[in-house]
């Protein structure tokens, strides 16, 4: 298989470290700060959404540039993060659906080191980079491979990719228990019937799994200020993934708050909608009515705004830490919602589907010195364009990689020297592909004989991003021309 080469590529020195994987040179440019965000759609005060309370990101997005039109390779949490994380398109990989991605069937990542750095991570790991993971990055919830009750080998998920996996288990015990955690180290994998969709109980951040990894965090900013190495953080938030669970504050801050009701609560005209069965295994405070009435609607939104806020204010500790140990201004910062979710929109609640909701996720980046501090872009951004602009602005000292990187930079946009680096952006769910340009969004899938393509559905999104009128019959023409941008291999 060939090696793509981001830029000079060096030549490999023997692995220093018992696990493999790191290269004697001189680092980067830049730290990087990776916080990744589970379920996190645009629902925040940057993004123009009055009811979020959200300050912190907000506050980032005033200092760096928040990006209108980011969307995920596949609307699903592995295979999303796997796309970004390898810089892999789900066209080439294959990777549309799998959570597991990363160490099941051809796709895994392959344990031995290679001559070229298999994910993000470990090329900069490579470049003499402390790398360390905290929470979600890949898929797991730590960084290591077990199943949802426990069972497995626990070896990395990324090979060679972390110097260190110090993810905080508390009273949970372990990863899969962080996820699907509870006050009081009760979490829904537990066998004790703990499946509340909502609980808001706790009084302090600390009581739950996300308070505690910003103190990790916040902990590893130090080591490396004291180290005096580039290092490459990655701190992957759970909230707001379902459960919904936060301290009490965060739902008490929104009573006598105006919830709004979906702007588009009808189904689409087209067969791509589903029944949010993830949304409806859990225990309800409400009838498990489809759809669900106004008060139950309000309520859902409701808890998913309480847990943006949660997770703003660990966001904002973090930041602070970095700003206060000095490092802020050598630190690129990217806050990276992984896919959308739908909250009652297409009478949806949850991801898993071709929608705009469902694919268009946060994105921030913060790159000391580079553009002006505020902007804001509607450059179409796909989650796969990040490793190569990390890459670009970074300049890391290992720069070869095992698979060609499908994305493309947008260092130059950040820099204010482009508007935009592509004029579609692709996503995946199952086998469906969807195309969004600046103002519609085409769905299709191909025909198993791959002649073809069947259940085509356009939407205008120019003024309303849950427009649900089919036009493809309408618009023939248009269709024609976006077909084409779909790639062949699949």
């Amino acid at each position: 298989m060939k090696l793509a080469l981001v830029a000079l590529t060096l030549l490999l020195v023997p692995p220093s470290l018992a696990g493999g994987g790191r290269e004697q040179s001189s680092g980067g440019r830049f730290n990087v700060l990776f916080i990744a965000v589970d379920d996190l759609r645009p629902e925040l005060g940057c993004y123009g959404v009055k009811e979020a309370q959200s300050p912190n990101i907000d506050r980032l997005a005033k200092s760096g540039m928040l990006f209108t039109r980011h969307y995920a390779a596949v609307a699903t949490c592995g295979a999303s993060r796997y796309a970004l994380l390898t810089g892999r398109s789900p066209a080439r990989s294959g990777v549309t659906a799998s959570n597991e991605a990363f160490y099941q069937g051809k796709t895994a990542l392959d344990p031995t080191l290679l001559s070229g750095a298999q994910t993000l991570p470990e090329l900069f790991r490579r470049s003499g980079y402390q790398t360390v993971n905290i929470g979600k990055i890949s898929h797991t919830a730590d960084g290591r491979v077990y199943a949802y009750n426990g069972t497995g080998d626990g070896r990395p998920e990324l090979p060679h990719a972390w110097d260190a996996l110090p993810t905080p288990f508390g009273g949970w015990k372990r990863g899969w228990g962080i996820f699907f955690a509870y006050e009081n180290g009760k979490h829904r994998e537990d066998g004790q019937g703990n499946n509340a969709l909502m609980e808001f109980t706790a009084k302090n951040d600390d009581d739950l799994p996300d308070g505690q990894m910003a103190q990790e965090a916040i902990s590893q900013l130090k080591g490396f200020k004291n180290s005096g190495k580039p290092f490459f953080l990655g701190l992957g938030f759970f909230k707001p993934h379902l459960p919904f669970v936060t301290p009490k504050q965060d739902w008490d801050a929104f009573e006598g708050k105006a919830i709004s009701l979906p702007k588009s609560p009808m189904k689409p005209d087209a067969p791509y909608w589903h029944a949010s069965s993830e949304f409806y295994k859990y225990s309800l405070p409400f009838a498990k009515a489809q759809p669900l009435d106004d008060e139950a609607k309000r309520t859902a939104r409701r808890a998913y705004l309480a847990c943006v806020r949660y997770t703003d204010r660990q966001v904002g500790k973090v930041l602070d830490a970095l700003k206060a140990e000095g490092l802020d201004k050598n630190t690129i910062v990217v806050v990276w919602g992984d896919h959308g979710w739908h909250l009652g929109e297409q009478q949806i609640w949850g991801k898993h589907s071709p929608f705009e909701r469902a694919v268009r996720s946060t994105l921030i980046v913060r790159a000391p010195g580079v553009g002006k501090p505020g902007e804001i872009s509607d450059a179409l951004i796909e989650s796969g364009d990040l490793y190569p602009t990390l890459t670009q602005l970074c300049q890391p000292s290992f720069t070869q990689t095992r698979y060609p990187l499908d994305g493309k930079s947008f260092a130059a946009v950040l820099a204010g020297k482009q508007s935009t680096v592509r004029d579609s952006a692709i996503s995946y769910w199952q086998d469906t592909v969807t195309v969004r340009t600046a103002t519609h969004r085409l769905i299709a899938r191909r025909t198993k004989d791959g002649t073809g393509f069947t259940d085509i559905a356009l939407y205008d999104l120019s003024k309303d991003l849950d427009n649900t009128v089919n036009l493809a019959s309408r618009e023939p023409d248009f269709v024609a021309a976006l077909l084409p941008k779909i790639p062949q291999r699949l």
